[in-house]
């Protein structure tokens, strides 16, 4: 068997990344793909290169490994959706939402309409009824809000 390896090893690299393709398709979460693309990628270079001994296509396997699946992490890491992280909590993704008051603040706490319900809001200010808000953090089923201003001055008291 190992005479019959030595001879085609190219055979030997595209079983293995067969192999390690098949067992990604498993469900490993993105490990064996890396080893398996590189165990195809040695494979086509033992059969382009065929002069290239077994300790040397065992070492290009191991470097392109690691440096896939440290190139592939890199990539994840730079496109990674801020919101994923709360895929299981649906309300902090209305952090940032605007709404109105449905009722004026009553030590702190009225109700703000979003879609086609209503959600109860905390302000550390009072707040009358109808005033625009910004939902800036949520605490349970409380989203804390504060006044929302589009950006333009607003004079206060004579300044």
């Amino acid at each position: 068997m190992i005479e019959l390896i030595s001879i085609q090893p190219a055979w030997f690299w595209l079983c293995l990344g067969g192999l390690l393709l098949i067992g990604e398709l498993l469900g490993t979460g993105g490990y064996l793909l890396w080893s398996g693309i590189a165990a195809v990628a040695v494979a086509i270079i033992a059969l382009v290169l065929p002069f290239v001994g077994w300790e040397w296509q065992g070492i290009l396997f191991a470097i392109l490994t690691v440096v896939s699946a440290v190139l592939w992490r890199k990539w994840l890491s730079l496109r990674k959706d801020p919101q994923t992280d709360d895929v299981n909590q649906k309300s902090h993704q209305l952090i940032g939402v605007k709404a109105r008051l449905m009722m004026d603040t009553e030590e702190g706490f009225a109700r703000v309409r979003l879609a086609d319900g209503s959600w109860r809001a905390y302000s550390e200010s009072p707040l009358k009824a109808g005033t625009e808000v910004i939902v800036t953090s949520v605490d349970g089923i409380t989203l804390h809000v504060k006044p929302y201003h589009d950006g333009s001055i607003h004079e206060q008291d004579g300044q």
